[in-house]
């Protein structure tokens, strides 16, 4: 009798092109009454064989948790034998802990490349008609009507678990995957594909505020009202580190594009500093005299934005902690600040005629967002408010 085992599957997925590489071998194993000492030492040489070939050395971390999701999968499907010779071979040491992290996740990783494949051939389709639509003239070269970029109902899900107000949601980098943190203390993990709770993340003992990822999605950093910020393995979903030294709620948070640091905002009236690998805080910004309700570093990581109930928005220099810029036309509150992509400069420039006159290039550009029904864009190479968005009440429909 012959069974054939699909044991692994490794996914290799760029962040720009989401292209799934998986790797998958089989092992053969006949069972008959009686096993000789020669049908023995093939069984083992044919595991040795199995073990997937990584880029990286066979004792890296990489390498190690692969091994274990292989044995995990053999052990909860039943293949005592299997796994008895794989752990063997493979020099693992299983524990209770161990068992628990890597539960199932040999199966969601091939489930993942199977998803990632079925998009990176969709996504091929599209840029082929792109491509198409480009070469002969048609849709592309037409302007959208401005309707088309807000999002109307019928939703494609509804998805429901937080007991309290929802307070932030973001997307992964990679997969197919949003999180969502609340005043339930909790963060929840989606599949927004599938429309499928996937998680909850628990270790906060107060209102999360705030979330961030690091550009690869490895790391998942959260802080909250108990004034702490933690920072998440995404892969584990297990938190390795609790940060301390705010004083009041901590209400922004964002890992930095090196991703060497992390950021956090205040209602203590400070902005903070920490270092990923430590969790120590390296450098605290002071300036603001009320409640900084967000952070936000630039493309780069040479900047940082932040706004703050003393109705002002900040521009800091990383290196020197030096307030580069305070703008100061809201009249309320500024809740929110977003960096325009660098994509976008040409066109900010065309439009508001604004450019860097030391550089010649223009930007960079901030938006902020304020209780007193504003948007407001920045140029921050003079500090001039280019272009005021007003919101008005709408009477009739």
């Amino acid at each position: 009798m012959t069974i054939l085992y699909k044991c692994a599957a490794l996914i290799d997925a760029h962040k720009h092109t989401h292209i799934a590489r998986s790797i998958v071998f089989a092992y053969t194993h006949t069972h008959t009454h009686t096993h000789t000492h020669t049908h023995t030492q093939r069984e083992r040489e044919r595991v040795r064989r199995s073990q997937i070939a990584l880029p990286t050395h066979r004792n890296s971390q990489e390498h190690r948790d692969l091994n274990r999701a292989i044995a995990d999968y053999l052990r909860s499907n039943g293949y005592e034998e299997a796994y008895s010779v794989f752990k063997k071979e493979a020099e693992l040491d299983m524990n209770e802990e161990l068992d628990k992290k890597y539960a199932g996740l040999l199966e969601k990783k091939w489930t993942s490349v199977i998803r990632l494949q079925k998009k990176v051939m969709e996504l091929e389709s599209k840029l082929n008609e792109a491509t198409a639509e480009i070469t002969l003239g048609g849709p592309v070269g037409q302007k959208r009507d401005p309707k088309e970029w807000i999002p109307r109902p019928p939703e494609k899900y509804a998805l429901s678990g937080h007991r309290s107000p929802v307070t932030r949601v973001i997307f992964h980098p990679v997969f197919s995957l949003m999180v969502s943190a609340s005043e339930d203390a909790t963060i929840k993990v989606w599949d927004y594909e599938a429309g499928d709770f996937e998680r909850t993340l628990k270790g906060h003992t107060d209102s999360v505020q705030d979330i961030s990822f690091d550009q690869s999605g490895k790391l998942l950093a959260s802080c909250s009202a108990d004034m702490t910020i933690k920072l998440w393995d995404f892969q584990g979903f297990e938190c390795i580190r609790t940060m301390h030294g705010h004083d009041h709620n901590v209400s922004s948070v964002a890992i930095m594009p090196n991703g060497d640091h992390i950021v956090s905002a205040s209602r203590d009236k400070t902005i903070k500093m920490w270092e990923v690998a430590t969790g120590y805080c390296v450098k605290t910004f002071t300036g603001h005299r009320e409640w900084v309700r967000m952070v936000r570093p630039n493309q780069d990581g040479t900047l940082l934005a932040s706004c703050s109930n003393d109705q002002t928005v900040r521009v800091w220099v990383v290196a020197n902690k030096e307030c580069k810029a305070e703008l100061r036309e809201h009249e309320h509150v500024v809740e929110c600040i977003s960096w325009a992509p660098e994509s976008a400069h040409p066109t900010i420039s065309e439009a508001t005629g604004s450019e860097n006159k030391k550089s010649g290039k223009p930007g960079p550009f901030l938006l902020s967002g304020s209780r007193d029904k504003t948007i407001k864009m920045w140029d921050i190479s003079t500090g001039m408010c280019l272009m005021t968005l007003v919101i008005f009440k709408n009477v009739k429909k």
